[in-house]
Parts: C-alpha cells; sequence; structure tokens
C-alpha cells in the first residue's frame, strides 16, 4: 500500500514539473511575441507625435570643420516649428520659426545673409524629429530593427542634398524617447549628429 502511495506521489511530482516546463516555455516565447509588437507599438508613438519640446546638441560635419551647437526645437501638429540657439554665444538667440509655408528669423543682433550663409542647416528643418517623421512615412523601404535596450528607424531623406540622404533614429524602449539621431551623406558618412538631451514629448 505504502509503495502504491509513494508511487502516485512521485508520478504526481514528475507531472507538475513537466507541466512547469511547459508553462515557463510558453511564457517565454510569448513575452517574445510581445516584445515584437512592443517594439512596433513604440515606432507607432513615434510616428503619431503631435507635439514636443527638446533640447539638443546638433555636431555638423564638414570636410574642413565640425561645428555644435545646443538648439532648443518646439513641434506643434500639423507643421509650425521652431528652433532657438543656445550655443554658440554669438548667434545665441537666434530663433527660427517655420509654419510649413513661411520660414522666419529673428534676431535683431545679426543680419538674415550672414546667419544663413555661415549657418545654413540652422534654417533647414532636417534637424527637426517631425521632419525624420515624415521622411520615415513617405519612404516605402523605411524600416526600423530591435537591440536590447533600443529600437533603431531608418529612412531616406526627401531632401535633395548629397549630404542629407539617410536618418538614423535611436529609440529608448524604456522611455519610448529619441535619445540620437544621426544624418548620412550618399557615401554613408555621418554629416550632422543629433544628440537629444531633454525631450518632452506632449
Amino acid at each position: 500500500m505504502k509503495k502504491k502511495y509513494w508511487l502516485i506521489l512521485i508520478i504526481i511530482i514528475i507531472i507538475i514539473i513537466i507541466g512547469g516546463i511547459i508553462f515557463y516555455k510558453s511564457t517565454v516565447k510569448d513575452s517574445k511575441i510581445g516584445n515584437n509588437k512592443n517594439s512596433q507599438q513604440i515606432v507607432d508613438y513615434i510616428l503619431n507625435i503631435s507635439s514636443y519640446e527638446a533640447q539638443v546638441t546638433v555636431t555638423v560635419s564638414s570636410n574642413k570643420n565640425n561645428n555644435k551647437y545646443i538648439l532648443k526645437q518646439t513641434y506643434q501638429s500639423p507643421n509650425k516649428s521652431t528652433q532657438e540657439v543656445i550655443e554658440p554665444s554669438n548667434i545665441a538667440g537666434v530663433r527660427i520659426e517655420n509654419d510649413g509655408t513661411n520660414l522666419k528669423i529673428e534676431n535683431s543682433n545679426l543680419s538674415l545673409s550672414a546667419i544663413l550663409k555661415n549657418y545654413i542647416y540652422l534654417a533647414n528643418n532636417c534637424l527637426d524629429l517631425y521632419s525624420f517623421i515624415e521622411d520615415y512615412k513617405n519612404d516605402e523601404n523605411a524600416n526600423f530593427e530591435e537591440k536590447e535596450t533600443e529600437i533603431i528607424m531608418r529612412a531616406s531623406s526627401n531632401i535633395d542634398n548629397i549630404y542629407v540622404q539617410e536618418k538614423i533614429l535611436h529609440i529608448d524602449k524604456k522611455t519610448y524617447a529619441p535619445t540620437q539621431m544621426e544624418i548620412r551623406d550618399n557615401k554613408q558618412k555621418t554629416t550632422i549628429y543629433i544628440l537629444y538631451n531633454e525631450v518632452k514629448i506632449n
């Protein structure tokens, strides 16, 4: 009688262990599927941003030198954006407004021609996050990949400029916020690097 009791008990324990293993594998599999779905949700979240504020560090690289700027950017759907220069000090306070049709540059201390000649990328919306979003939506070959801690989105630029051909945006998987963006030329060299110091998505 005792032998049967122990035999039944051992069989029950084996069944519980096997059941636990099957459940664990099923849970891990579902978790992986969930992560893939979550990645698409994060991408959709970025593509549907209606407004944001950001402070960014922009490094523009050319054959001769590198120029670094700290900018404050804002965007309000459908196409209103502003960029204000915080650094360097010699052009601090320059404010560039774009409503999708008109470009307005404000700063009483500097002439308009000097700004456009020496700081051409500041007046170009390629630095804006919403510009990347539009490029991604309009590029049939746009894609994203999932890494351990981030999602990387890639899109071709719709600007006819050999120095602005491809954009690569990095998104933090925990915060859903952009962390950096690379803009590459037609030879895959990074011409503009944008570091997102602060981002507030509304």
